[in-house]
């Protein structure tokens, strides 16, 4: 305990008075000329350098400041991941208004909720996609003001001001008051609120967390130090700025480590520019592991018998070696000789043809990794690490490291953090990166932290002798049979996914006397596994009800349930002829399964399950 405190008060130390504000002024001094932000342009990038970025971000701060912005007002941020994003999420800083970046699956009610519950003054929306979100609600919402447009604002609208007017604007403020502007920002202090971030959600309407610069700063100081990521660094945006950890790893850090961020503006062309990119770290939820492991491994299934048997072997070598790395083990000579000839040979050249040949980091987090996921990975040489956190904990409290990981845990806590497992079993952590409670919900927030400042994460889990974090579900998901069994349905469900062709399942069986499935197929992988039997795709609806797919799928059914204690077991299943996705409400934007929609849109198919 005392060493916990002692890293804590040295963080605390190195931090205490820093703004993000200040950050950026100390970047931009230090490396003007370093490249920081790049959107994909036809045949290149567009760049903004350190010095550009912070003098666009101060013009938009003075056009927030002309269109009367007060401090401690909110500005909404609705677009997809390009530099607009980041400089005008930065520039309401300046302003000392308070970012909140919302999900832009959001169906229009919750849009016109969180709007309202964070007191939104002016919204910056990407385009008609985004708008078409807000302008159903925005009779609604009297004190939203402004609606700045990055493209296509309504001309007969005085509501909405273009992008390219704004910064006009911007910039004639900054020349007439450049001293106003910067007392602005030199008016923030650490203990005003950052950002406010919702929650996804899975059921109910999203809560609000308000962010300080000192819980983020902690956050960030305490991520690099577990990961020793290098200076001047290439990274990847393309999850939205809405999640916890895109913030933290894309917008925050790469302000301490001068680093050069890359967007990714359609998750299509994520492996196109994972080549061109070649980050220094990468964060993927489970899912955007599984479509990628789903894709090399299709690739592979078109080699040559010869090739993909030299693969195999050398995979084998690989995940040997990652196994053997493992905290307080050490490969052996006779393992670490096999790992660096098929490294030499092919587990390098793989890598370097996804774009990973320089990531120091890989990691993953919001759901549990399958067993297999993981596996797939370690055979290529690469340590995909589970890591794990929340929005209230400003991101991961627990980690995995390169050189210190377990895998099948969520890793050790970091620096500075307490964490604790309850009576109940539940994970509790206390620690500077904390929020001090939800916005707008006194009864939420006593929920969340109670009178000693520990926070309840929700989750049950196990601490081991080395202090490695395990994780066994959601307190308030788990199943109990009527036979009064304690189920994780996320381990029955991640046994289910092992299987390329099943994209996502869904675990059943509370009060009743074993678990159903309901299941859905990944659409990116049934064409090529069509196409590898012989026979052709046409939809997904009629590839779920063809003969040779349901054989399939009983299979796979049967080598999860070998997996699984007797009940556990998955007796029944149904297999959807559709896709989840967030757009279908059956996911949550950071892709966690709602449960009780699932439940409820398909209680009759559950019934039918247990009376058949």
């Amino acid at each position: 305990m005392a060493g916990v405190l002692e890293e804590r008060a040295a963080i605390e130390q190195e931090i205490a008075g820093r703004t993000v504000c200040g950050q950026l002024k100390e970047a931009a001094e230090r490396d003007p000329d370093a490249p920081a932000y790049s959107d994909p342009i036809e045949g290149g990038w567009s760049t903004l350098t350190y010095a550009e970025a912070r003098r666009r971000i101060l013009e938009i701060a003075a056009g927030f400041v002309a269109l009367g912005l007060e401090p401690g007002e909110a500005v909404a941020l609705m677009m997809v991941n390009r530099s607009e994003h980041v400089l005008a999420d930065l520039g309401a800083i300046h302003a000392g208004a308070v970012p909140c970046s919302v999900y832009s699956t959001f169906a229009p009610e919750q849009v016109a909720f969180v709007a309202d519950d964070v007191k939104a003054r002016i919204a910056v929306l990407g385009g008609p996609a985004e708008l078409a979100r807000w302008e159903p609600v925005l009779g609604g919402l009297p004190e939203l003001r402004k609606i700045i447009m990055l493209e296509g604002a309504p001309q007969e609208d005085d509501r909405f001001v273009g992008w390219d007017d704004f910064l006009a604007l911007g910039r004639e403020r900054l020349e007439q008051d450049p001293a106003g502007i910067d007392a602005r920002w030199q008016a923030v202090t650490a203990d005003d609120t950052l950002t406010v971030l919702y929650t996804s959600g899975t059921t109910g309407n999203p809560k609000g967390v308000p962010l300080t610069h000192s819980n983020v700063f902690f956050e960030v100081v305490a991520t690099d130090r577990m990961a020793s990521l290098p200076e001047k660094g290439t990274q990847i945006s393309y999850l939205t700025y809405a999640h916890i950890a895109e913030r933290v790893l894309s917008l925050y850090l790469p302000l301490f480590k001068i680093s050069h961020t890359h967007f990714c503006t359609d998750l299509a062309q994520l492996g196109a520019t994972l080549g061109q990119v070649k980050p220094v770290l990468f964060f993927g939820v489970p899912r955007v592991w599984e479509k990628m492991m789903a894709r090399l491994q299709a690739l592979l299934s078109t080699q040559p018998q010869e090739q993909q048997e030299n693969v195999r072997n050398a995979m084998a070598a690989g995940l040997a070696h990652v196994e053997a790395s493992q905290y307080g083990r050490t490969p052996s000579p006779e393992v670490q000789a096999a790992y660096e000839q098929a490294d030499a040979a092919l587990l390098s050249i793989i890598r370097s043809m996804v774009g990973f040949e320089n990531a120091g980091w890989l990691i993953t987090a919001a759901a549990p990794m399958p067993t297999e996921v993981q596996r797939f990975f370690a055979g290529l040489g690469m340590r995909v690490l589970d890591v794990y956190g929340m929005t209230e904990t400003t991101g991961a409290f627990t980690a995995n490291s390169p050189e210190r990981f377990k895998l099948g845990t969520v890793g050790q806590a970091g620096p500075g953090v307490e964490i604790r497992i309850a009576e109940d079993g539940e994970i509790i952590t206390r620690s500077p990166a904390n929020t001090g409670g939800y916005l707008n919900r006194p009864e939420a927030t006593a929920e969340l932290l109670d009178s000693d400042g520990w926070l309840h994460t929700g989750d049950v889990g196990s601490i081991d002798s080395d202090g490695f974090v395990s994780i066994v579900d959601r307190k308030k998901e788990l199943i109990i049979t009527s036979g009064g069994e304690n189920i994780s349905p996320a381990n029955i469900e991640n046994h289910l996914k092992e299987h390329p062709l099943i994209g996502q399942a869904l675990a059943y069986g509370d009060g009743r006397p074993y678990p159903v499935a309901i299941l859905t197929l990944d659409g990116e992988v049934a064409p090529g596994w069509a196409q590898g039997r012989g026979f052709v795709f046409t939809t997904l609806a009629e590839f779920a009800e063809h003969p040779e797919v349901l054989k399939e799928i009983e299979a796979a059914i049967a080598a999860a349930n070998e997996k699984l204690a007797r009940v556990q077991q998955v007796k029944r299943w149904r297999l959807l002829p559709v896709e989840w996705t967030a757009e279908t409400l059956e996911l949550t934007p950071s892709l966690k399964l709602k449960r009780r929609v699932i439940h409820a849109k398909y209680a009759e198919m559950i019934e039918d399950m247990y009376e058949s």
